[in-house]
């Protein structure tokens, strides 16, 4: 079942309302516009969950990432080769 909708009236560049029209395909402009909003909210919460974050914790370094970067690819090289001998 879907949430309940309504409608509503928002003001945007019409290059940019031509260019959504043109890629929203059969579901139509609003869900287009409803999925990007969504979007938009879920970085603007992980935004606010990393200022907590690093308000407790101290910023984040490039190495940290650089760091959790090679973990994961080392994670899915190992996961490739366990998929590989499984199969």
């Amino acid at each position: 079942m879907s949430e309940p909708t309504g409608k509503y009236s928002i003001t945007m560049p019409r290059d940019i309302a031509e260019a959504a029209k043109a890629r929203s395909g059969p579901s139509g402009l609003s869900a287009y516009v409803a999925a990007a909003v969504a979007r938009q909210i879920e970085r603007d919460n992980l935004n606010e969950l990393i200022t907590v974050a690093e308000a407790e914790h101290g910023p984040v370094t490039d190495d940290d990432i650089q760091s959790l970067r090679d973990q994961l690819t080392e994670a899915r090289r190992e996961q490739n080769q366990h998929g590989a001998s499984a199969a």
